[in-house]
């Protein structure tokens, strides 16, 4: 099946509390995982878009919660990046292996909508490559691996974040940006009877 990432991390965490719930002898379950957000959904009551792979052992864990005062579920966030021994052997484990699916090839709501997101973004930045919509002295910026920085929505976008939100930064940068900076290039196409040299004084067309 075609599933998000999130909805893997939350269907396995469900598929390994199941012997943990139904051990009698278990009152602490002690969840490791770096994908904190997804896991924390078991708990969730509230409708939300990963109910599929919850419903199945809601009843379960309900009934081990009200059992016990004991009975508790804990978190653990583990980035990948911590680099702790069992969860990277698991971690390498699940990477390595070469399951083929049982099921029949469909898509889940939240692979759909995440897929949709990327078409109109994929979509959004192809036009913006080809020049149509930024004009013709957009300032192109490109990252430490010289590849031209496309536009994004996520984290705040793909330039504002470098500079703080700085309101007089901010400014002067989207000037340079867009071309519309008050130099001899901006001047030149507006104001062509002024001075349209650096005043560095080594070129007689400021850029």
């Amino acid at each position: 099946m075609n599933i998000t990432s999130a909805e893997a991390e939350l269907m396995a965490i469900c598929i390994g509390l199941i012997p943990a719930i139904e051990n009698p002898s278990n009152h602490q379950i002690l969840i490791v995982t770096d994908a904190i957000t997804a896991a924390k959904q078991i708990l969730e009551s509230r409708p939300n878009p990963f109910q599929k792979a919850i419903i199945p052992i809601a009843s379960s864990l309900k009934a081990f919660l009200e059992k016990d005062n004991r009975n508790r579920v804990h978190f653990w966030q583990c980035p990948n990046k911590a680099q702790w021994p069992r969860h990277k052997l698991v971690d390498d484990q699940v990477k390595a292996s070469k399951n083929t699916s049982l099921c029949p090839s469909k898509n889940s709501y939240l692979f759909s909508r995440k897929k949709e997101c990327e078409d109109i973004l994929k979509e959004w930045q192809d036009e913006f490559a080809q020049g149509k919509k930024k004009g013709q002295l957009f300032l192109d910026f490109k990252d430490e691996k010289q590849s031209v920085i496309k536009p994004t929505y996520s984290k705040g976008g793909s330039w504002l974040p470098s500079i703080e939100f700085t309101n007089a930064l901010c400014a002067r940068f989207t000037r340079m940006t867009m071309g519309y900076a008050p130099i001899g290039e901006y001047c030149q196409r507006f104001f062509p009877n002024t001075s349209l040299s650096c005043p560095c004084g080594q070129t007689n067309f400021q850029t």
